[in-house]
């Protein structure tokens, strides 16, 4: 715990590919639910940082797994939904837009995340950053996740609520497949 034991900065790079959640579950979609833990107050620590302090994050994960699934949405202190354990939250509202938690909650803003903001601005869709309750949640026609293991997976219901008709909606699928092109085009190779 004593930074000045530290001399040397050490480096970990993993260049193979992740797989967080089996391939099912991105053509079918993945249950989650809300966890009760709420997320830490960003007065406590820098959300931006990716300091590899998990332990919220890991009880958030516990939740999922004890409640038979995968993930879990985290909501704030003022009962917002900012994140999953280790993913951004988009919904589609009942209007059409794409939503995702702005940063001002102290969400860490995801690589992936940025990249669904721009491709859907280039795609035409409607989309912003905005608050949104578990409600809203609920109410939506589409939600999915974000995150540079997971992608772009399809959520499907939440507390065993369905959302929308309950499958993947066409406008997460869209999405998926933008994102995968996109990846392909301009991803840089691994080895060259």
């Amino acid at each position: 715990l004593d930074p000045r034991k530290c001399s040397r900065a050490t480096v970990v790079i993993i260049a193979d590919k992740i797989s967080l959640f089996p391939q099912e579950y991105y053509e079918q979609g993945l249950a989650v639910v809300t966890a009760t833990t709420r997320q830490r107050n960003s007065d406590t620590m820098e959300p931006r940082i990716k300091s590899l302090n998990y332990l919220n994050n890991i009880l958030v994960k516990l939740e999922a797994t004890h409640a038979g699934v995968m993930e879990a949405i985290m909501l704030n202190s003022q009962g917002y939904v900012v994140e999953g354990s280790g993913s951004n939250v988009f919904i589609v509202n009942k209007k059409g837009e794409l939503i995702t938690p702005p940063a001002f909650l102290g969400i860490l803003e995801g690589i992936t995340r940025n990249t669904v903001l721009h491709l859907a601005g280039a795609e035409g869709i409607p989309v912003r950053e905005g608050i949104f309750t578990r409600h809203e949640l609920y109410a939506a026609r589409e939600c999915f996740l974000t995150g540079t293991a997971a992608e772009i997976i399809p959520v499907i219901s939440v507390d065993r609520r369905s959302v929308g008709a309950g499958v993947p909606g066409p406008l997460t699928r869209r999405l998926m497949g933008r994102f995968h092109d996109y990846v392909r085009q301009e991803g840089a190779p691994v080895y060259p």
